[in-house]
């Protein structure tokens, strides 16, 4: 993905990182934002990966693809928020919950893309917000940057299966969410359609 840079093709260098913050600059906003529900810091973390982006080709590095190690970067430091924020991790969560890792062997893609097929694709996106930020993290990995479990492994170095874990349970607040929405909705129609009587 990168290496040190034997010559000295600033240049091209800074044409291909030009290139990348055109086309990247947005979608970076988009997954910063969803992390972390707040547009300011959003803006902030964006900035401060193309500034160590920048510092890196300027150290003589060569970045051989800028997409996903523009991701890594952002990844690291949206961890490095929420380490900030001291959110309880999955595995306390884990703890707590008296269940380990291995209980979820059975959980396949398929499994997933089956739940993810019973939710309501506008109310998850709105409830995302809602949910803590170790399951929205790969929410938005999965399902709106569209990297497999494999590649959002890589990024936030957790094994596939705590990946897999994370997506299965976050898919099943959020169906949770939304039910109880739409059962709040429901009352809120019946008892107006009463009064209406």
């Amino acid at each position: 993905m990168a290496g040190k840079d034997s010559t000295d093709n600033v240049s091209d260098h800074e044409t291909r990182f030009l290139k990348a913050f055109d086309e990247y600059n947005d979608a970076l906003f988009r997954h910063a934002f969803l992390r972390v529900s707040n547009r300011e810091k959003a803006i902030d973390l964006v900035h401060d990966t193309y500034t160590k982006v920048w510092s890196y080709i300027r150290e003589g590095y060569e970045i051989d693809t800028f997409r996903p190690f523009l991701y890594k970067v952002l990844n690291n430091l949206i961890i490095d928020e929420y380490r900030k924020r001291k959110e309880t991790s999955l595995d306390a969560l884990m703890e707590i919950e008296g269940v380990d890792e291995g209980s979820f062997d059975e959980l396949s893609e398929s499994t997933v893309e089956m739940l993810a097929a019973t939710i309501d694709g506008r109310k998850a996106f709105e409830l995302l917000a809602e949910l803590p930020d170790q399951y929205r993290e790969v929410i938005v990995y999965r399902f709106i940057d569209q990297l497999g479990p494999r590649e959002i492994s890589e990024l936030i170095e957790e094994s596939e299966n705590v990946i897999s874990v994370r997506i299965y349970r976050g898919l099943k607040l959020l169906r949770q969410k939304i039910e109880a929405g739409d059962e709040y909705a429901e009352e809120r129609r019946k008892a107006k359609a009463k009064r209406a009587m």
